[in-house]
């Protein structure tokens, strides 16, 4: 019999390769949706059919439980959050209930639904996989940073996931849940939104060489992460669930660029030169700033053989090269029906 998963937020970035790469593992997948009427529901129709949907929603406890009693999963994937940062500042209580409180009440419906007590074995359990992020380390206290980096959150989501992520482990240690956090770092793609910085590069390059637009508006080009490739990091998620012991991982690629670097690639990838278009503009900035995230994934390479295949410079052209034949065929990146 396949294995079931159960995937929350399966309509963004993440649950979509996710999604794709458990069923090329033969496995059976289901998403979590708060309605079928959802337009994001009808767009991860068009791209994965054979994903089936079940009613739910991370602010509704009840919802839960009868989602996960109904689809009866091997693996439960929390992804579901509001994952846009400076929306966080914005939507603070609508973040910490959704990122924070959400993996709460999913953790509680699988406890409910497997029967699991105090200090009980994982063995047989539903296995849980929580998206932590590298926005818990926030102002760093070192670089690299590791599994036992100290989080020092610098926006509501990251505050919001470091809750979800202790209580990931708090649940993992009470009742010998198999729980586990994966530090993801910032990981993108074509099916990144368009208010995150990569896809508004990406799309502002678009813009720019087909005569849209004449200029791209950025806030702090200084800002350094660890980017990679979303389809990547997904394949974490699920070696994760299949080690033989629950632990927690930093995923990253262990190399930073800046924004800067971002940008001067984009605009490479596309034959311009990127200081003839970009303005900064200050009101972009973030109220609290992370200057630099780089990831020290050796315990995920070394325990789970996991290692990144797309470079950063693979990873720009390809969001360069699909935003360039979205816009050309007419496409919307606000469009649910445009995702490559």
């Amino acid at each position: 019999m396949a294995r079931r998963a159960l995937i929350t937020g399966i309509t963004g970035q993440d649950g979509s390769y996710l999604a794709e790469h458990l069923l090329e593992q033969g496995y059976e997948v289901w998403g979590l949706a708060r309605g079928q009427a959802n337009p994001r529901v009808s767009r991860m129709r068009k791209l994965l059919t054979d994903v089936r949907v079940v009613r739910g929603d991370l602010l509704d406890q009840g919802s839960l439980i009868s989602a996960v009693e109904r689809v009866q999963p091997d693996e439960v994937y929390n992804l579901g959050a509001i994952s846009f940062v400076p929306m966080s500042w914005e939507q603070a209580e609508l973040t910490a209930e959704v990122t924070g409180m959400g993996v709460l009440r999913m953790l509680e419906a699988i406890r409910v639904c497997s029967g699991v007590s105090r200090g009980g074995d994982s063995a047989g359990q539903i296995r849980f996989y929580q998206a932590s992020s590298s926005e818990m380390f926030g102002q760093v206290s070192e670089t690299p940073q590791t599994e036992r980096t100290a989080f020092h959150p610098r926006s509501p989501y990251g505050v919001a996931k470091a809750y979800g992520h202790f209580l990931t482990q708090n649940y993992r240690e009470s009742y010998g849940m198999f729980a586990v956090s994966g530090i993801l770092f910032n990981h993108e793609s074509p099916r990144r939104g368009a208010e995150f910085v990569t896809r508004k590069v990406s799309l502002g390059v678009a813009r720019i060489k087909l005569g849209l637009a004449t200029e791209l508006r950025l806030g702090n080009l200084e800002a350094r992460r660890d980017w990679g490739f979303a389809g990547d990091y997904v394949k974490a998620m699920h070696l994760m669930l299949r080690a033989a012991a629950p632990e927690d991982y930093v995923i990253g690629t262990g190399r930073m660029k800046s924004v800067r670097e971002l940008v001067a690639a984009a605009f490479s990838a596309a034959g311009l030169d990127w200081e003839r278009y970009v303005v900064t503009d200050t009101a972009l900035h973030r109220p609290a700033e992370v200057d630099l995230l780089c990831a020290d994934p050796k315990k995920a390479r070394a325990q789970l053989g996991w290692e990144p295949r797309v470079s950063f410079d693979e990873l720009v052209a390809m969001m360069v090269e699909s935003d360039l034949r979205l816009l050309t065929d007419g496409g919307d990146p606000h469009d649910d029906d445009s995702w490559p």
